[in-house]
């Protein structure tokens, strides 16, 4: 079967796939043509989204796999490799965590956990895929970072601070890679309508309400429209973008209020 789009005969990789932006990233780059690898520590919502785009036609594998832990990620990798035939030419960092913290009475333990979700998973990530990327001079890695990376509100801490780490990596891996024909970018979603931020507005009253008074646009965004603009970095479309920042947050970063 001829297989076309931006992503055909490229192998995504996609963590926190189950669910959200991560599963409307899978289905994207699956409808570009790719063969789509799954991460996700859910197993339940990681075997439904698998079944969906298998029932699509896709070429699709799944891993059941903690991206904190480095033994986790290297199997998971590894299977996924096995399972689509070769070694991911496209990898997408977007499993997360949110944090409503007390910087005075956060516990080191409670800091790490967000850390390692929102910034080290996607360096071990990173690291497990990068060689073949290396040694092939093909691909890119597509890193899901957040509004909260350039501005954040009072009660997110210390998500705005792993945030950022996230997108100074992403500069930083942008630049080492580069002369291997590699590329790194970052997507910073502003207010999309997933599971995390229905959880952040339970968790912060009225939060919902202001948030759609401030959007220039007047609504919320939807994890397709981050999607749209994920793929498009992942492909050969963007030849010529590496080291960026793309905001997806419907005008909200550019107004004051």
């Amino acid at each position: 079967m001829l297989v076309s789009g931006r992503l055909a005969n490229e192998v995504v990789l996609v963590t926190g796939a189950a669910r959200g932006i991560g599963r409307a990233v899978a289905v994207k780059a699956a409808a570009e043509g790719a063969a789509v690898g799954l991460i996700d520590i859910l197993p339940d919502a990681l075997t439904a989204t698998t079944a969906e785009l298998a029932e699509s036609g896709a070429k699709v594998a799944a891993a059941v796999g903690d991206i904190t832990d480095e033994v986790s990620v290297r199997q998971a990798v590894g299977k996924l490799t096995d399972d689509l035939g070769g070694p991911a030419t496209v990898l997408v960092n977007n499993a997360g965590k949110n944090s409503y913290a007390d910087p005075a009475k956060m516990s080191v333990a409670e800091w790490d956990d967000v850390f390692d979700v929102d910034l080290k998973g996607a360096f071990l990530m990173s690291r497990q895929v990068l060689q073949p990327m290396i040694d092939n001079r093909h691909g890119s890695i597509v890193n899901i970072a957040s509004i909260h990376s350039q501005l954040t509100t009072a009660g997110m801490f210390p998500y705005a601070a792993a945030k950022s780490g996230l997108v100074g990596m992403t500069r930083s891996l942008a630049l080492d890679v580069a002369p291997h024909d590699v590329r790194v970018n970052a997507v910073s979603p502003g207010y999309i309508s997933t599971d995390l931020l229905e959880e952040f507005f339970d968790t912060i009253p009225g939060e919902r309400e202001k948030a759609l008074g401030v959007h220039p646009l007047g609504r919320i965004g939807t994890p397709e429209n981050v999607a749209e603009v994920v793929c498009f970095l992942a492909s050969d479309a963007a030849a010529f973008v590496t080291g960026a920042n793309w905001a997806v947050d419907g005008g909200l970063g550019v107004r004051y209020a």
